[in-house]
């Protein structure tokens, strides 16, 4: 079915009870709205963007941070029969204004924390966009802009009358190549249906779950994982902030049986038990049944120290890519904590082929690139046929990603093909670091690499040629890489050569071995 079809069944079926809470501890502010205003909102949101010229196939940016808003504001989008387009709300106004021209957009919605990033825009955006809906304060609203309640006021409950198939695009989610330029993954309702199934095939939501959601819904690996608890219409709490404390206190007060957590915040929170910041007597935990990382590299050591002090827990992990609808085409499975660190077997309705460069199988044990084939194979790159034919080959879908399958089934990740540094389940693009240090003018050649950490995953090391006669300081490129986004700055400052080879690369295994043993 189409996905807007779950929550009308949901609206149907379990109108009066909680479907979203949001939490703002900062604010000491909690929100609730039931499955029958979530439903109704997103059919107001609907035949508001139709009246406005809207029109089905048309693509429709979100910009905006984790709030109770956005989930019926995106089912809002495509029951008017657009296609949703999330955007990363790390996005600076180049991004926001290029990945707007490359899905083509006729309409953003978008916080209070974007108005200046689109404003720098707007002489391009202008070109394009025939809509802005602002989703905030009223005194904050740009001239420019539509109040959201404004946009909806009179406009009614019911869905629109608008024929929707399975295989109607319904979510363009940019990822990026290693150049660092975005990629639109275009995915169809019946592929996001079909994530709705995997995840909870895999972790077995019930009615009575409640899931809490940290990571930002633009991430398909929040959204998707959230999917699991819309099929059977369990409550979500939306939680807006990240520490031990914030995260422990919701899952006592709000009964949370789901936590899907990065790697920093479940490091976190083990340093706030070992140094007695917190007490986990001082919580009701007990109801606490499943905590899952995914979005990066996780440390094994950091699961059987959790283990340690949640042993009741079910601990998961999912191997997953955008181009796949998100997590789930490679599941560990709660019943395979022997095999923590692996990434796991293929996941529900999926194949996994692990091949060497002339695409054929390899043997157990040794190493080649992983391929996934199944129904959340993504229908394309939007709008970028060279980039889709590279990545879709005969059904499979090349992740770039280097694994080995051992004995027992299992696949456990050994490297990436593509330079991507994963820093707290953010990805980042070596490139894009390496031009901006190009830059400066004593700097002569620079190369950026991941380096492990315990906490984040793999933090930003940057290998720094100053040209000849030149002095500069660790603290002084620290202070000229400030002006970029706070998790693209290298934390670690290396001064040194950079080594290419005969045709001009960066021998980028080179440094890795040099540095980030």
């Amino acid at each position: 079915m189409v996905i807007t079809e779950i929550l009308a069944r949901n609206a149907r079926l379990y109108g009066q009870e909680t479907a979203l809470i949001e939490r703002v501890p900062a604010a000491g502010k909690r929100t609730a709205i039931t499955w029958d205003a979530f439903n109704q909102q997103s059919s107001q949101l609907a035949n508001a963007l139709i009246a406005r010229g809207v029109k089905k196939g048309d693509r429709v940016v979100l910009l905006m941070m984790n709030c109770i808003e956005w989930l019926p504001l995106y089912f809002g989008i495509l029951r008017a029969g657009a296609v949703a387009v999330p955007l990363n709300f790390r996005f600076q106004a180049k991004d926001i204004q290029r990945c707007t021209q490359l899905a083509a957009a006729d309409a953003i919605i978008f916080g209070e924390e974007f108005i200046e990033r689109i404003h720098q825009s707007k002489p391009v955006l202008d070109l394009l966009l025939s809509t802005y809906i602002f989703v905030g304060k009223h005194d904050q609203k740009p001239d420019w802009a539509e109040w959201y309640p404004d946009v909806v006021a009179g406009s009614s409950t019911e869905a629109p009358d608008m024929p929707l198939d399975v295989h109607d695009g319904a979510g363009i989610y940019f990822t990026s190549g290693t150049t660092g330029h975005p990629k639109g993954v275009y995915l169809s309702h019946r592929q996001m249906e079909f994530s709705c199934y995997v995840e909870n095939r895999h972790h077995n939501q019930q009615h009575s779950d409640n899931f809490l959601c940290i990571p930002p819904f633009y991430h398909t690996g929040a959204k998707m994982h959230w999917f699991g608890n819309l099929m059977v219409g369990a409550r979500t709490v939306i939680l807006k902030g990240a520490s031990p404390v914030e995260i422990l206190t919701a899952v006592s007060e709000e009964r949370a049986t789901i936590v899907w957590l990065l790697v920093p915040w479940a490091h976190d929170i083990l340093v706030a038990i070992e140094n007695n910041e917190i007490n986990l007597s001082d919580y009701h935990l007990d109801q606490w049944r499943l905590m899952h990382i995914g979005a990066q590299p996780v440390p094994p050591s950091l699961i059987r120290k959790w283990k340690q002090y949640f042993p009741g827990h079910a601990y998961d992990t999912n191997y997953g890519l955008t181009e796949a609808t998100g997590p789930g085409c490679v599941h560990l499975g709660t019943e395979n904590y022997h095999k923590v660190g692996a990434i796991g077997v293929p996941g529900f309705d999926w194949e996994c082929r692990i091949v060497d460069d002339d695409l054929t199988p390899v043997a157990p044990g040794v190493a080649g690139e992983l391929l996934v084939r199944g129904p959340g194979v993504m229908k394309e790159y939007y709008r970028n046929p060279e980039a889709t034919a590279q990545t879709l080959r005969n059904g499979w879908l090349h992740t770039g990603d280097i694994a080995r399958q051992d004995t027992d089934g299992f696949i456990w990740l050994i490297d990436r093909k593509k330079d991507v540094i994963i820093c707290g389940g953010e990805n980042i693009f070596p490139n894009e670091i390496e031009n901006f240090l190009m830059t400066h003018d004593r700097i002569l050649d620079a190369a950026v690499i991941g380096i492990p950490d315990t906490r984040l995953g793999e933090i930003v090391a940057a290998v720094i040629s100053l040209k000849p006669g030149a002095c500069v300081s660790e603290e002084d490129i620290i202070q000229f890489c400030s002006t970029l986004p706070r998790y693209k700055q290298p934390r670690k400052i290396i001064f040194d050569q950079v080594p290419r080879n005969p045709t001009g690369k960066i021998e980028k295994p080179t440094l890795r071995k040099r540095y980030a043993k």
